[in-house]
């Protein structure tokens, strides 16, 4: 039996319910929304306590790998991250991850808990898994059912039932997101929220899978077996992974096991599903207004700001949320936050760009972000981080000129190598192979100017790459 509990971090989702700062490249549980860190983040250390909890493994999608571990690496924190070859919804890759973590320790108990929502009280969390721990080891599969703090209808319930040890009761039955007047009866008969999150065996979890869908989890167990190791990620095989049957936990397992219990917990939760749950977390004003980023509020009441970078000022409003980034500005009313959803749907058809990624995205070797883009020209910002370096490659279309602003370069052109330093610059023709590699202690910024007839990514014809990528 395992002495301490394997944390399996759910990090895959690329949901857009707090667009436009959300996006498919950079979802919402890798943001700092609250403060310098991540919801990523924060889940990590959230399961720290050595004493408590092994080595956690995350589970993430082959676009998030290096963003998942330069988030790791920030926080001076380790994990084992297994790559998802495609989505398959919750239960697909917590019965993946149960079965990884199976590999490492026969008897696992397993924290599958989801990348991005908020804990505030972090003691009490702990003590709810180590309540939830001693029926784990008796073979029960735990979920954490959090006491409602008022009648919310984004939120599935729990029924609790008989009590099995200390706080922790049998699951009585999940119901599923109700109306108003029906999630205030459900308060009053002492229901609990259902966060998401469970802890059990592994053996255990995938027995009940297995009871009800044997075909998906012996394909998720083949696909674990023969996973791969591409630069220190695990790789489920793809063919195998791809076979199992698409389905959320809940309904893969949970809401047909007679072996589901919940321990109540108290600590602050939230799944922080839309901006009016962002701000209900967030710091207030004495008018009932929060901010992040610059804003300026007069007159205004109940309101909420986040920005990347403009001024945002308010006058003579309540209930909005504003949220403005370098390319996109949403406007909305606080109590119509789950419209956003629909909102997103139409954006993906007339302006497709602005729900995928942002002007800034992410790389394996640092960021790039799009300052201009004209007719047969573009200008972006480059920042490659200390000891990381561009492939090797060329452009068949376009020719590029380097400007270096902060940092030292070392710049391969065909077979020639030079160092470059700040305010030098240096031009690359169409054709000519050429790398970028960062020489120094300090990020690397520099400016780089792209003239032709044809500027995408795909024009990149990558000879050599520490990545792997085509």
């Amino acid at each position: 039996m395992s002495k301490r509990i394997i944390p399996l971090i759910m990090c895959g989702g690329a949901g857009t319910r707090l667009w436009p700062s959300s996006r498919e490249g950079r979802p919402k549980q890798f943001l700092p929304l609250f403060g310098a860190r991540s919801t990523f983040q924060d889940t990590i250390l959230r399961i720290s306590d050595p004493e408590l909890f092994d080595r956690p493994i995350v589970i993430t999608s082959e676009a998030y790998r290096f963003m998942v571990r330069e988030q790791l690496a920030e926080i001076d924190c380790e994990a084992d991250i297994l790559l998802e070859p495609a989505r398959r919804d919750s239960g697909p890759a917590i019965a993946a991850g149960a079965a990884f973590a199976a590999s490492r320790d026969e008897g696992a108990v397993v924290l599958a808990l989801a990348a991005d929502h908020v804990v505030r009280d972090v003691p009490a969390f702990v003590a709810a898994c180590r309540a939830g721990l001693v029926e784990a080891n008796a073979g029960h599969i735990v979920t954490f059912g959090v006491t409602p703090e008022r009648p919310a209808i984004e939120y599935g319930y729990i029924s609790p039932g008989d009590g099995l040890s200390g706080e922790v009761k049998r699951v009585a039955s999940f119901v599923e997101k109700p109306d108003l007047e029906i999630a205030t009866r459900y308060v009053e008969a002492g229901y609990l929220w259902n966060s998401g999150n469970f802890m059990f065996r592994a053996s255990i979890l995938l027995d009940e899978y297995r009871s009800v869908d044997a075909e998906s989890v012996e394909t998720i167990s083949k696909a674990v077996k023969n996973a791969g190791r591409d630069l220190g990620f695990f790789t489920l095989d793809p063919d195998a992974f791809k076979a199992a049957r698409a389905i959320s936990i809940d309904y893969a397992v949970m809401e047909k096991t007679a072996k589901a219990a919940v321990v109540p917990v108290s600590c602050g939760w939230s799944d922080v599903g839309s901006w009016l749950a962002v701000w209900e977390l967030s710091d207030k004003d004495a008018q009932g207004n929060a901010a992040q980023g610059i804003a300026v509020f007069e007159d205004a009441h109940n309101c909420h700001v986040a920005s990347d970078g403009p001024v945002v000022a308010l006058e003579g409003v309540e209930d909005l949320v504003v949220v403005a980034t370098q390319d996109a500005v949403l406007v909305s009313r606080q109590k119509d936050a789950n419209n956003l959803k629909r909102l997103v749907a139409k954006l993906k058809t007339a302006a497709p760009r602005v729900t995928a990624d942002h002007l800034t995205t992410h790389r394996p070797w640092g960021s790039v972000q799009a300052l201009e883009d004209g007719e047969r020209y573009q200008v972006k910002r480059l920042v490659v981080r200390a000891g990381e370096r561009m492939s090797l490659q060329m452009h068949h279309h376009r020719s590029e000129h380097w400007i270096i602003v902060r940092g030292t370069a070392k710049v391969t052109l065909n077979d020639d190598v030079k160092m470059m330093h700040e305010n030098e610059s240096i031009y690359i023709p169409m054709g000519m192979t050429h790398r970028l590699e960062n020489a120094g202690k300090i990020p690397l910024e520099l400016i780089e100017v792209q003239t032709g007839s044809y500027l995408g990514d795909d024009d990149i014809v990558r000879i050599e790459d520490d990545y792997k990528r085509s």
